[in-house]
């Protein structure tokens, strides 16, 4: 090939370059997605653990709704208040107090205190009891079977199985409910984290088909109710239910507590 044909392939190139750099430029330009300022000082504000406790996919999924007006800017069961406090600065909103939540397994039922109808080595979650015999070794249907399907949905590290039933270590806790929604028999609420007593047990069974089945089930006797000064614990389907908004954390519920599952959250 001659000098001026190399010259003109690569003029032709150069070119052809020049002309697609241009077109994408000013395409980039005419097609470009404005991205709001504030979402990116939001996502960069969020904790970026994406744990979906917020109900969006993800932290990015969040900012963008804060910054739309979709969703509260303190949303974030992981930051708190801090994270709420920033976000409100970014968009010019006033955080709220936000009372911290954690996570508390209703279930008292330990090895020493549930019985067992069989010995159980199969797998190791508690999903899979649904698929095995009486839905789980474990004599009561209402109690934590153990075997740590919230363990490992946990992103925080926050909640073990001790002794055949699952503990929240509420400081780890982030509230962000993820071994809330794993939980097969739905043991699992969020309290407030200055609550000092709750419930430990779900059992609606009448009191003697409790007693069958686990020494620390709640009974249904309604002393807690009786000696209740601010009435903020009511039993409902044979089993106590405080409410935390009226609760004063006085313990005299504990304390009359003929199982004494009436314990420190």
């Amino acid at each position: 090939m001659s000098i001026g044909g190399i010259l003109i392939a690569a003029a032709i190139v150069g070119g052809v370059g020049l002309f697609i750099g241009v077109f994408l430029g000013i395409s980039g330009k005419a097609f470009a997605v404005e991205v709001d300022e504030r979402e990116e000082a939001i996502l960069a504000a969020l904790p970026g653990n994406n744990c979906g406790g917020c109900g969006y996919a993800g932290c990015s999924g969040l900012a963008t709704a804060i910054a739309q007006g979709e969703a509260d800017i303190a949303a974030c069961p992981v930051g708190g208040t801090s994270v709420a406090s920033l976000i409100g600065e970014i968009m010019g909103i006033e955080a709220k107090e936000k009372v911290r939540m954690v996570a508390f397994v209703k279930c008292a039922g330990t090895s020493e205190m549930a019985s067992q109808d069989y010995q159980y080595y199969g797998v190791q979650d508690c999903k899979m009891m649904a698929y095995v015999q009486n839905e789980g070794p474990k004599s009561c249907n209402y109690g934590c079977l153990g075997y740590g399907s919230c363990v490992k949905a946990c992103p925080f590290d926050a909640i073990h199985v001790v002794d055949r039933v699952a503990v929240v270590d509420k400081e780890a806790c982030k509230a962000c409910g993820k071994c809330v929604a794993t939980c097969p028999r739905k043991l699992i609420e969020f309290v407030p984290y200055e609550q000092t007593y709750a419930v430990r047990c779900s059992s609606k069974d009448k009191g003697k088909d409790v007693m069958k089945v686990c020494k620390a089930g709640c009974i249904g006797c309604k002393m807690c109710e009786k000696v209740c000064p601010s009435q903020a614990i009511t039993v409902e389907d044979n089993i106590a239910h405080i409410n935390y908004d009226l609760c004063t954390n006085c313990g005299l519920c504990a304390d009359k507590c003929p199982k004494k599952i009436i314990v420190a959250s």
